[in-house]
């Protein structure tokens, strides 16, 4: 193992000692002796199979495996529409190995591609404790001896993980539904957006940019958020191999899906009443290794910023401890070996082309740079997941991940990395801790030393462009956009904005405490920012025309003013909230959410994981 590797996960294993013992012990007890259908009373088991139709003498019976799924299908979200069809598919696969299966419950799936820019953005974030929760109610009724997932986008696979862990003694497979087909080019959708931001295309021409890009069933094709899911799952050994980045509607895609329904009947606690010597729980599989895989896979692949929030909260639900400083450590030593749109050329159909992630796994356990003992849902280590499905003839089989890169402008090895270093970096100063994604960025703009400027809502950011306030070097400073404040939104229309004011010449960056979109890029931004100004966080000490250092080289954040005034300011406050798109109802988890670098979830803090 790379000695950086190795040490990071020998101090998070020690840090996580009595957490992550207390929790195995919590899911042995669950395995031996919790709510499962042998304790569950007549009159409870007939509930539970009352509905159930040809499957109900098997369940019924209690030998053969019930297989819980947990589904975030609606048909909005085109990442998850293809998901309506699969619980009954499972169900016939699941009886080709004498087993059976039922829908325990479905979780809330927002696609942040619809509520981006909006007020309902800000029940984004906190959408993942929901979708946790849910996924616990779903599991919490004991008729299940394994679960399948079915999930993708940005909040759903975190929460359907944290949710999960909790019931951590049975075995689960996450399915993936697959990316749409590549559509419109992503420069021409970048440029065609700019236009728009200038004021030089209608909504009309940029309708149809976008229409054309978002066109079909699918993920987004762009590496963000739901597909750096994907590619967590795959480092975690939590997917069938090569299974992230098959297109939906493809007899790859559902055989893929049935050797995931036929593989979970294979790996539960016990095989006709005695121990199944290839029993595989989720929360074994998820350990500190696997943990720190997911962190190297997405420094590897220049992966969205948004899991600096939620890779930390996943740990915490199977009882590990990881923090900035282990992610900014890492990204010393992994190299960027992908650059997938808005990254690089590309989009995530043409990395899955060039070698996708069987290549990515064979490079980053080959050059010991992540873990290959681990254990995972398909039997062997990490290695055994560096290979790339195909149908022969009617038959899935895998073949070994290719020698080279198909397109060495998208994807590359180890020894001939994009950069030397995973592109991710923890910036931290008087202003706080954040978040850089160099690997978004060119080199020469990772120092912006400018006069800032100081907003409250993102809104007035755009307003104070289009009046021409911000032309000029600058630092946008946006608060009160914390967990605690408003839920975290994300800043994503911020985007074309500060990219027009960069693309005149002027020196900008971003800071604030609130996110960006997982694929944003091109403009410097410190984001993430912790403690947040609503807690007391230096943010809220701020003001118009202090200037502001932000420097990836050094990893610091600054703000350059005398420190006896600085201690002496009166923080800002936060303007009022309005109720409406149903923000008044998460005010529990506002009220009660921790630091980014926690996860900003108030389900962990309050109890207390």
């Amino acid at each position: 193992m790379n000695p950086v590797v190795e040490a990071v996960t020998n101090r998070i294993i020690e840090r996580s000692r009595p957490g992550r013992t207390a929790y195995l012990d919590i899911i042995a007890r669950a395995r031996d002796a919790g709510v499962n259908r042998p304790t569950l009373s007549c009159g409870n088991l007939a509930h539970g199979f009352a509905a159930s139709g040809d499957d109900k003498a098997a369940i019924r019976g209690g030998k053969a495996m019930n297989i819980g799924i947990i589904t975030a299908y609606n048909d909005m979200l085109s990442a998850h529409q293809p998901y309506g069809r699969y619980p009954e598919q499972i169900k016939l696969w699941a009886r080709e190995r004498g087993a059976t299966a039922q829908v325990a419950g479905g979780v809330p799936a927002m696609c942040d591609g619809v509520t981006q820019g909006q007020l309902s953005m800000e029940l984004s974030l906190f959408s993942r404790d929901t979708i946790a929760m849910g996924t616990a109610v779903g599991l919490s009724h004991g008729m299940f001896e394994g679960a399948l997932l079915l999930g993708l986008c940005d909040k759903i696979v975190p929460g359907l993980l944290i949710g999960a862990l909790r019931f951590g003694h049975l075995p689960m497979i996450l399915i993936p539904a697959g990316p749409m087909p590549s559509g419109l080019a992503n420069k021409e959708k970048q440029r065609v957006r700019q236009l728009f931001a200038e004021g030089k295309v209608g909504r009309d021409e940029l309708l149809e940019a976008e229409a054309a890009s978002y066109h079909g069933a699918g993920t987004c094709t762009f590496y963000g958020t739901a597909n750096s899911n994907q590619m967590m799952m795959e480092m975690m050994g939590l997917h069938m191999p090569g299974s992230s980045f098959c297109n939906p509607g493809t007899k790859l895609r559902q055989e893929l899906t049935r050797a995931a329904t036929h593989r979970i009947t294979e790996i539960g606690w016990a095989s006709d009443d005695q121990p199944n010597e290839d029993y595989r729980p989720l929360g074994q599989c998820v350990d500190e290794k696997a943990i720190v895989n997911a962190i190297v896979g997405l420094l590897a692949t220049g992966g969205s910023t948004n899991h600096v929030l939620h890779l930390p909260a996943i740990a915490r639900a199977a009882g590990i401890i990881v923090d900035w400083q282990d992610m900014d450590d890492l990204s010393s030593v992994v190299p960027l070996i992908a650059r997938v749109y808005p990254n690089g050329p590309g989009d995530v159909n043409y990395f899955a082309a060039a070698g996708g992630m069987p290549f990515v796994i064979r490079e980053l356990v080959e050059a010991g740079l992540a873990h290959d003992d681990i254990l995972t849902v398909y039997g062997g280590g990490l290695s055994a997941g560096a290979r790339e499905p195909r149908i022969d003839g009617d038959t899935l089989v895998w073949d070994a991940a290719p020698a080279s890169s198909g397109d060495e402008s998208i994807l590359r090895g180890v020894a001939d990395p994009f950069r030397p270093d995973g592109g991710m970096r923890l910036v931290q100063g008087n202003l706080g801790r954040g978040t850089f994604k160099t690997s978004a960025v060119d080199e020469a703009r990772w120092t912006i030393e400018a006069p800032a400027r100081v907003f409250a809502d993102q809104n007035e950011v755009l307003a104070a462009f289009k009046a021409g306030e911000l032309d000029r070097d600058v630092v946008v400073v946006v608060r009160f956009q914390g967990p605690a404040a408003n839920g975290m939104p994300e800043l994503h229309k911020l985007t074309p904005a500060l990219g027009v004011l960069q693309d005149k010449g002027f020196r900008v960056a971003l800071v604030t405490d609130g996110r960006m979109s997982g694929a944003s890029g091109k403009v410097p931004a410190a984001i993430h920012i912790s403690p947040e100004a609503v807690k007391g966080g230096p943010l809220a000490r701020l003001r118009d025309g202090d200037i502001v250092r932000l420097c990836a080289n050094r990893g610091s954040l600054e703000a350059l003013v005398d420190a006896g005034e600085w201690a002496a300011r009166e923080p800002a406050r936060q303007p009022p909230v309005a109720p409406g798109v149903g923000r008044e109802l998460f005010a529990i988890m506002r009220h009660h959410a921790d630091e980014a670098e926690r996860g900003g979830s108030a389900m962990l803090s309050e109890a207390g994981l």
